[in-house]
């Protein structure tokens, strides 16, 4: 079992808009990873109040592939359950969230008891910085350092924009715990590695993302973000039958 700690930071966000934002682009990224039979199917949507890399492939056996996902979320706390049919109890992926209102200083958010916290690597992820992420996910239009909102005037982001705007917008930090647990004698450490890296580059893209679609969700309501993940949910089904495959790989990371 390998436990990591994430630090996904945005900025100028108040509480409210920060879970406007988070459902919007979730929805807006589903669509980038699905088409071809492969992607995101939403069983169910309910408020709580990718591929794989090759040497899996190699390794598994037809039909296990297929991944579970249940998500619940009571923001400012969300939690994932990441589950395989065919695999069952030996492989469990668990994402937990914290959303809160400052710029990444706070320590041990998820309140771990000592001996746990032992074992936990604490990784801080900087949106503005393009090095954090994997050459072949990058995209100009996904770059905090180039873009800026033409609703808000935020952006684009310099080297130092936490320190330039601590003062002047309101701060949000997103706090994940990601812990894996894979069972399969002789692969543990090495897939327990890879997901945690994957997990990393999900984090980097996804916050990236956030803020440069802001303009796509400033001034939208819950309501409006329900309707939204509504047509989502159809849209996903059109594209999962149809198209071709597409959606972050392993093979992105070269």
């Amino acid at each position: 079992c390998i436990y990591g700690a994430h630090q996904g930071i945005s900025c100028c966000v108040t509480s409210l808009s920060g879970s406007v934002s988070s459902s919007g682009s979730v929805a807006e990224g589903s669509k980038k990873e699905t088409g071809g039979g492969e992607g995101i199917e939403v069983l169910k949507n309910e408020p709580y109040e990718g591929e794989v890399s090759a040497f899996i492939k190699l390794i598994a056996p037809e039909g296990s592939l297929a991944f579970h996902e249940k998500a619940w979320n009571a923001y400012p706390y969300c939690r994932t359950i990441v589950t395989n049919g065919y695999m069952k109890d030996d492989i469990v992926i668990k994402i937990e969230t914290w959303h809160k209102p400052d710029m990444g200083a706070l320590e041990n958010v998820h309140q771990l008891d000592e001996e746990t916290l032992k074992g936990v690597e604490v990784v801080s992820l900087d949106i503005a910085n393009k090095d954090e992420e994997a050459p072949g996910d990058y995209k100009p239009e996904e770059e905090p350092a180039l873009l800026q909102s033409t609703k808000t005037g935020r952006g684009p982001l310099s080297p130092e924009w936490k320190d330039e705007l601590r003062s002047e917008c309101p701060q949000m930090c997103t706090y994940k715990l990601v812990t894996v647990q894979f069972h399969w004698w002789g692969l543990q450490t090495k897939v327990e590695n890879f997901i945690h890296k994957q997990e990393k580059r999900i984090f980097t893209n996804f916050h990236r993302q956030l803020f440069c679609w802001m303009d796509r969700w400033v001034g939208l309501s819950m309501e409006d973000i329900r309707q939204m993940e509504d047509e989502t949910q159809k849209e996903l089904e059109e594209l999962r039958n149809k198209g071709p495959v597409r959606g972050t790989t392993a093979a992105h990371e070269q």
